[in-house]
């Protein structure tokens, strides 16, 4: 076992390391939100900024890998007055060295994207947005809480494009309650309209303690149909792939050469390290997550230079485990190279007793190269994976895949 994680240490030395910028603000909180963040309204915002750059300073200094992503995400980052959204976007470029990035990604909301903000991005060497766009219908926007209207979202694009940012995403949303086919439809065209650089369709989900799930749970909403959204999910395939989209991962879709490498370390299960409140990081085998908490992230950064509040060692089941959770949400799926590399093990091996009976329902296809599900595996991938990882890994192993 010790040998296997020295393996793993080796071996995630050489990997890509991204970084992840938690700025927990928002002009309001979505109702289906469950990452961790405040309404702005009056709060001071320097003192989390001071402290995030702390943060920064002291996660780079002693960080064996190279990063070559960033993702500034929320909350809504450009909710910052523009002077201290500088000082982030400024401190992000000092400690990690600009000219190693790949990827410098900021998250912003269509109703915060203005001329002067999206000039100071693109000064910042910021090189790619991701706007939560959702849906093109104001009665959907509404049952998901958004600020924004559909008239907000191309002019944002359009501004965003004049500024010279290089890349940008679009964040729509299916299986909204009262949302038909029809208008799914059209938002994907009003999307694909834009020609976004990238789109990423989510399936709503109803997580623990969010307003959109109490809601459900008093039946004031009554959530899409499981058939329906399935559809939904299928026709987004259609329409973009239509439309010169290559599906690379479950949800997302890109134009050539335009995947998120940020996201794709999370995929490929590389090292990151996370900064700012609720962030988490995972290099090694150590994993930690910092408080999610705004006050008491920035007095532990002011008292003791950090502000963990988990922290554990995974062994090496758990690692294998989140591999085969994260590496098969992509369309070309589990590398058995790497996989070997990682683990010293041959997955067609390790996993012999099950994957014959997956191939043979259709779910999964097994290459020289990787293990992939196929189109209708992805559509019931919670259980192939389930049954695929749970077949040579104990079933008690803990598993946090923790983002933002």
């Amino acid at each position: 076992m010790n040998d296997r994680l020295a393996n793993q240490t080796n071996f995630l030395r050489h990997q890509p390391c991204g970084l992840y910028v938690h700025i927990p603000f928002c002009d309001s909180k979505c109702g289906y939100c469950d990452f961790y963040s405040v309404a702005l309204k009056d709060r001071a915002t320097k003192p989390l900024v001071e402290a995030v750059v702390n943060e920064l300073d002291v996660r780079t200094a002693s960080l064996e890998h190279a990063i070559t992503t960033v993702f500034v995400g929320g909350g809504t980052p450009t909710t910052l007055p523009s002077d201290e959204l500088r000082l982030i976007l400024q401190a992000v470029s000092k400690s990690v060295g600009q000219a190693q990035l790949d990827e410098f990604t900021v998250e912003a909301n269509p109703a915060t994207v203005e001329h002067d903000k999206a000039l100071l991005l693109q000064q910042c060497c910021v090189s790619r947005v991701s706007m939560g766009a959702q849906s093109f219908f104001p009665e959907e926007l509404a049952t998901l809480e958004r600020l924004h209207t559909p008239e907000d979202i191309a002019p944002s694009v359009d501004t965003l494009r004049r500024a010279g940012i290089d890349q940008i995403n679009l964040d729509l949303i299916f299986g909204i309650p009262g949302q038909t086919m029809k208008t799914w439809s059209q938002s994907l065209h009003r999307a694909i309209d834009l020609t976004p650089d990238h789109i990423a369709c989510y399936g709503l989900t109803y997580e623990p303690q969010t307003r959109l799930t109490a809601m459900r749970e008093a039946n004031r909403i009554t959530p899409c149909d499981e058939g329906l959204e399935a559809d939904m999910y299928l026709l987004a395939i259609d329409e973009l792939c239509a439309a010169g989209y290559r599906q690379y991962e479950t949800s997302n879709f890109t134009r050539p050469g335009c995947e998120s490498q940020h996201n794709l370390i999370y995929w490929r299960n590389q090292p990151f390290i996370g900064v700012g409140p609720s962030a988490a990081g995972c290099t090694g085998n150590r994993r930690y997550k910092n408080v999610p908490d705004l006050n008491a992230y920035v007095n532990m950064m002011l008292a003791q230079h950090h502000a963990e509040v988990e922290v554990e060692t995974l062994d090496n089941d758990a690692l294998m485990l989140e591999s085969i959770l994260m590496q098969l949400r992509l369309i070309e799926g589990l590398s058995i190279e790497a996989f070997q590399h990682r683990f010293d093990l041959d997955p067609r091996e390790h996993f012999s007793s099950v994957l014959p009976h997956l191939v043979s329902l259709g779910n999964l296809i097994v290459t020289a190269s990787h293990i992939a599900l196929t189109p209708q595996g992805r559509l019931v991938a919670d259980a192939v994976i389930r049954e695929l990882a749970f077949s040579c890994i104990p079933v008690d192993t803990p598993l946090k895949v923790l983002n933002h």
